[in-house]
C-alpha cells in the first residue's frame, strides 16, 4: 500500500524524455505522519491513519489531542485512513513523496468543482432543441418528462439540479516527476478539484498508465 494526502497546486507543462510537451498537474503531497495503526486483532481490519498539514493545538479537540500525544507528533489538520495488506508501519513514521517514482501509475481521488444549480444541457450534456424558424420556444428546456398517466416524475430522471462537488477518482495517471525537496508530484493530465483542494493519491500495482 502506497498512498499519500496532498493539495492540488495547479497545472503546468514539462518536457518528457523524448522532448515532447506534456501537460501535468502539480500536487504538493505530504509529508504525512502515521498517527495510528489498525490491527485485525484489535480493530477487525488492517489499516493506518495518517495526518497531513500542521494545525494549532488550540484548534484540536480533546480526543484528537490524545491521538497526537500518543503518536508523539504535532497536531494535524487532515486525517485519512488507508487499508494495508501485510506492510509494517509504526506510529510516528513519515510518508513522503519519495515513496513514489517517475513512471509509477496512480489513482487520484478528489472533489470536483461545484457548479451550483445547473440546467440539463450543462449538467447532462443534452443537445438541446431547434433554434431556427421559431419551431421551438423551449430551446434549452428539458422537454417531456414521461407519460402523463403516471402523473409523477420517475426517480433518477435527468433534470436540472446541483452539479459538481462530487467525490471522483481518476485512475491510471502516470507520475512524470518527483521533487522530494519541495514535496511535489507531477502527474500527467488533469485531476478533479480546484486549486488548493485536498486529494488522495494511491499507487497502483503493475498497471499501465494512460
Amino acid at each position: 500500500m502506497t498512498a499519500i494526502v496532498g493539495r492540488k497546486v495547479g497545472m503546468s507543462q514539462i518536457f518528457d524524455d523524448k522532448g515532447n510537451i506534456v501537460s501535468v498537474t502539480v500536487v504538493e503531497a505530504g509529508p504525512c505522519v502515521v498517527t495510528n495503526v489498525r490491527t485485525p486483532e484489535r480493530d477487525g481490519y488492517a489499516a493506518i491513519q495518517v495526518g497531513f498539514e500542521s494545525i494549532a493545538e488550540r484548534k484540536v479537540n480533546k480526543p484528537l489531542k490524545g491521538v497526537f500525544a500518543k503518536a508523539k507528533t504535532a497536531p494535524r489538520k487532515v486525517l485519512r485512513e488507508f487499508r494495508t495488506s501485510g506492510e509494517n508501519f509504526t506510529v510516528g513514521q513519515e510518508i513522503k513523496v519519495d515513496t513514489f517514482g517517475g513512471g509509477d501509475v496512480v489513482d487520484v481521488t478528489g472533489t470536483t468543482k461545484g457548479k451550483g444549480f445547473s440546467g440539463a444541457m450543462k449538467r447532462h450534456n443534452f443537445k438541446g432543441q431547434r433554434d431556427t424558424h421559431g419551431v421551438s420556444l423551449m430551446h434549452r428546456a428539458v422537454g417531456s418528462l414521461g407519460i402523463s398517466s403516471v402523473a409523477r416524475v420517475w426517480p433518477g430522471k435527468r433534470m436540472p439540479g446541483r452539479y459538481g462537488g462530487e467525490r471522483v477518482t481518476v485512475r491510471g495517471l502516470k507520475v512524470m516527476r518527483v521533487d522530494a525537496e519541495r514535496n511535489l508530484l507531477m502527474l500527467k493530465g488533469a485531476i478533479p478539484g480546484p486549486r488548493g483542494s485536498l486529494i488522495v493519491i494511491r499507487k497502483q500495482q503493475a498497471k499501465k498508465a494512460r
